[in-house]
């Protein structure tokens, strides 16, 4: 484990940021490395506020999306919102079908069948479309590389407006509107936002168009919360805002599902982590394991007891999932070690009985060991179906793009990505990535990194500071939970492992010349307890949290790493 001080602004900046918001120093750093650089910044980052939204009409061919959807309306036609069977999709859906439904009533929602379709829009939703009479259909999430599918729909008088937020290649598909601000000729102001952001986008603009205002939408940011969470975009700029406020929707007032979804849960208020590792897993268990829509009728679903049924089945799904995730990715590991394949550049493997549902999440668990670009695949009909995942600084879409001649289709992030090949092309393909990624991965990049935002003492941690970094939230990309690193620091005889396997650590450390001890759990750092042992000092990284006990309220470490104090 690397880890990575993060280079220090010119002092003259905090200097001044610290004395502008009264604050220490090391606090105006944090602010700093964030872009946050002068007052007017920090109020905007600190108190974020609906009037920092853009207008949805800066986004290229928003008019145009807006009066075809109005000229339907107008016209009666039927209107089909079609999406991703993963979160981001089926939260969009959810959104614009459920905001278009309280205007107009000949709306349907279409999701892909993972197994059957395959990502994004499929022919034989478009023969859904034509044979149950739609003209239009609003696709979101994807749809910025259907080119054939567009022209298809095309053939047969059915109108697209694409919602994407993905990368577009070379050509762009023949529709009525594109949304993206990915693309090349779009001028709008932020071009990270998730699929379900985009939907919003277009949600605002007809709204706009019907003298509502934004507030009006509030209600609908818990889903475009959720979305930003489970697709990983950054959390800047707008994305920032509509978390923030999607938050506060989730804690208060959420819409039926949603409150579903976490009625079991004891926590009085869910942060940004809660919707990561508890609402999206389960919302993405129905796309997984079972079909998509079930996610977009639970989402949509205004009954309350209904729900909740629909939410008991989503549960299910997702025990399901976690089965099938340990299973496979055990398999994965064997045939890694059995192929002599440890010491690669890259993880490629296949096997074709594996579900298609979780191949993202064992590619993930597969990094967690082997760390390096990672690549699992089965069988989705006649062709090989795979999902990637990348570590921290490597491409892993333009490392597809140098090999997509050997791919029948790809598409997705930096980070994450789809693939389908034919199986005569897998091999050639394995070893084709293989060079292309051990060609271009920097050393660095294969040893996981910690990146430090500063180093402070013990004596740093007030209540202050605490009540300051709560204000950070919503953490995320581009804005993680501050890591802080201490040096100098003792434990006061009170460390043990915890866990059936002992793979956790708990410890009470202070620093030189403190009488106050602080507590410390280490998820996963179990092995780490005799770098603690004999007095000697050792070196925390770690995260500042709270800890409510028996309605006490502690601060406590949650630990990055340890290593000895002479690194």
């Amino acid at each position: 484990m690397r880890w990575t001080l993060k280079p220090k602004p010119s002092e003259d900046k905090v200097k001044h940021l610290a004395q502008a918001l009264n604050v220490e120093d090391f606090v105006a750093t944090l602010l700093i490395q964030r872009g946050i650089e002068t007052f007017e910044d920090a109020k905007n980052f600190f108190r974020p506020s609906l009037e920092h939204l853009h207008d949805p009409f800066l986004m290229k061919d928003m008019d145009k999306a807006v009066a075809r959807i109005e000229s339907a309306i107008e016209n009666q036609e039927n209107i089909l919102v079609f999406g991703d069977y993963d979160v981001d999709g089926t939260t969009a859906v959810s959104l614009v079908s459920s905001y278009l439904k309280s205007h107009y009533p000949n709306i349907a929602t279409y999701i892909p069948d993972r197994y059957e379709e395959g990502y994004g829009i499929s022919f034989k939703g478009i023969d859904f479309a034509d044979d149950n009479g739609f003209s239009l259909i609003i696709a979101l999430d994807c749809g910025i590389k259907s080119i054939d599918h567009i022209a298809y729909a095309k053939e047969k008088n059915i109108d697209f407006i694409i919602c994407d937020h993905h990368r577009p290649g070379e050509f762009l598909p023949d529709a009525v509107a594109i949304l993206d601000p990915k693309r090349e000729d779009c001028s709008y102001p932020y071009d990270e936002l998730c699929g379900c952001g985009v939907g919003f986008k277009l949600i605002q603009a007809l709204g706009k168009n019907r003298n509502e205002t934004t507030a009006d939408l509030v209600p609908y940011l818990d889903l475009v919360a959720t979305a930003i969470a489970a697709d990983i975009v950054p959390i800047t700029g707008e994305n920032r805002v509509l978390a923030y406020f999607g938050l506060k929707v989730i804690n208060s007032d959420p819409r039926p599902g949603i409150k579903a979804l976490v009625h079991q849960i004891k926590k009085k208020v869910l942060d940004i982590s809660d919707v990561v590792f508890i609402i999206s897993p389960r919302i993405n268990a129905a796309g997984r394991i079972k079909h998509g829509n079930h996610a977009v009728e639970l989402l949509t679903e205004f009954d309350f007891e209904q729900a909740q049924q629909f939410a008991s089945e989503i549960e299910q799904y997702n025990a399901d999932r976690k089965d099938l995730d340990k299973k496979i990715t055990k398999e994965a590991f064997q045939q890694i070690i059995a192929n002599n394949e440890e010491e690669r550049f890259s993880t490629v493997v296949f096997q074709e009985d594996w579900h298609k549902g979780v191949i993202g999440i064992v590619a993930s668990r597969l990094i967690e060991t082997y760390y390096r670009p990672t690549l699992v695949f089965t069988k989705s009909g006649d062709k090989y179906a795979a999902s990637a995942r990348s570590v921290k600084g490597f491409d892993v879409y333009n490392a597809l793009d140098a090999c997509a001649h050997h791919l029948e289709q790809f598409g997705g992030h930096m980070y994450a990505a789809g693939m389908t090949l034919k199986a005569e092309n897998y091999n050639i393909f394995k070893d084709a990535f293989e060079k292309q990624v051990s060609a271009t991965i920097l050393p660095e990049m294969r040893t996981p990194e910690i990146e430090i935002d500063a180093e402070i003492d013990f004596t740093d941690i007030t209540p202050k500071l605490i009540r300051i970094l709560k204000q950070f939230e919503p953490f995320g990309p581009l804005n993680m939970t501050p890591v802080f690193m201490t040096s100098e620091v003792t434990d006061t005889g009170y460390a043990k492992t915890l866990g059936a396997d002992e793979e956790h650590l708990r410890l009470f450390v202070k620093q030189p010349g403190s009488t106050d001890g602080i507590a410390a759990i280490g998820f996963g750092l179990g092995k780490k307890i005799e770098l603690t042992k004999n007095q000697k000092p050792f070196q925390l990284a770690y995260c500042i949290a709270e800890n409510e006990w028996n309605n006490t309220v502690s601060t406590q470490l949650m630990l990055k790493d340890i290593r000895t104090n002479d690194r």
